[in-house]
């Protein structure tokens, strides 16, 4: 006579076996088309005119009086004119001020009706901690050019999703600029074309010849067309999940980083994979990472081998080495703006004005 306790053992394991099945996704499920973000109208600044009033401060890491006046020196050898945060001498710990410090400078350099740009000094790190207390409104109602690169990335997703303004991805205050980098950047900022072409700087290219790091890869060509979304890859990784997230699908996603082993680079790149897919995005495009190679760690993937895990499977144009980063010949780029990356002529093409 068959054992119905055995019989309802063998029953209840089935059916959690079939339950737990019916919940895991397959890899089909995981690969299949995202659906395409909401669509919302862009907040874009006004144009930066000559005799423009910038605003600078630090939300991150703090700054030097060194470092201050090559700012100012170099704005104002540009033809504008200059303001200080309040707080851009503080110093609290690694950071530029206590959070309630910088925010303070934040939010009055974006009430401040003469100011025209906010141009940040530096990256550094906190400016992750200024998100949950930024007063978005306020940026709405006042919407102005914000500009820099690195750690800044974790504003300027944050103001883009939270209050739709186009923000700049490009160099921060106290920059060595180059020719080109200046070039690009005041393009952008104060001429509003329907159309711009940014080409790769040929100075990145030459160095490649010592540096491989700098040349331009095409890891899967063609042309891509989307929002311009991303920023230092430490960052976009670090706010996956949170409100302020980069939603990435079918744009154009941007990526950077300096100093970082290739090891954190593969664990931030899956993550952004886990969290979005990268196979949803329209394009990959991996700025010049400088010093992420393997250093003294041993059996360590090289920096081509490691991206190259995330960027071979897909069937999207996916390039490396553009001239965008921790460098000095890099281009700035307007987040949420719709550009075509076209891997053959190795260009970047904005499809509208950024400011008005």
């Amino acid at each position: 006579m068959p054992d119905n306790s055995t019989s309802r053992r063998r029953f209840g394991g089935a059916l959690a076996a079939a339950t737990l099945a019916a919940t895991l996704p397959t890899a089909a499920a995981a690969h299949k088309p995202a659906a395409r973000p909401m669509k919302r109208t862009l907040i874009k600044p006004p144009r930066l005119r000559e005799g423009d009033l910038i605003g600078v401060i630090a939300p991150g890491g703090y700054t030097s009086d060194t470092s201050i006046e090559k700012s100012v020196s170099k704005i104002e050898s540009l033809g504008f004119r200059v303001r200080l945060g309040a707080n851009l001498r503080e110093v609290h710990g690694n950071y530029a001020g206590s959070v309630i410090q910088r925010l303070t400078d934040l939010h009055a350099m974006f009430a401040d009706p003469e100011v025209k740009a906010i141009w940040c000094i530096r990256g550094g790190s906190g400016c992750i901690s200024l998100l949950a207390g930024l007063d978005y409104a306020l940026v709405r109602a006042n919407p102005k050019i914000l500009l820099g690169y690195s750690d800044i990335t974790a504003l300027h997703l944050a103001i883009f999703r939270r209050a739709g303004l186009v923000t700049f991805h490009g160099p921060v205050a106290s920059s060595s600029q180059s020719d080109y980098s200046t070039a690009h950047m005041l393009a952008v900022l104060m001429d509003p074309l329907p159309t711009y072409t940014i080409p790769m700087a040929m100075e990145n290219q030459r160095r490649a010849r010592a540096e491989p790091h700098y040349a331009i890869r095409t890891v899967q060509g063609g042309k891509a067309t989307g929002a311009l979304m991303g920023g230092n890859l430490s960052m976009v990784s670090a706010l996956a999940g949170t409100p302020y997230a980069a939603d990435f699908r079918h744009s154009i996603l941007f990526l950077e980083d300096v100093n970082e082993a290739p090891y954190r680079i593969d664990r931030w790149m899956t993550q952004l994979d886990l969290s979005v897919g990268l196979a949803n995005a329209a394009g990959v495009m991996i700025g010049i990472c400088d010093k992420c190679g393997p250093g003294d760690e041993p059996n360590s993937l090289t920096l081509d081998e490691t991206l190259d895990i995330h960027l071979k499977p897909l069937t999207i144009p996916a390039v490396t080495g553009y001239s965008f980063g921790h460098i000095r010949h890099q281009f700035t780029m307007p987040m949420g703006i719709r550009a075509t990356l076209d891997t053959e002529r190795q260009t970047l093409t904005l499809l509208e004005a950024a400011v008005t």
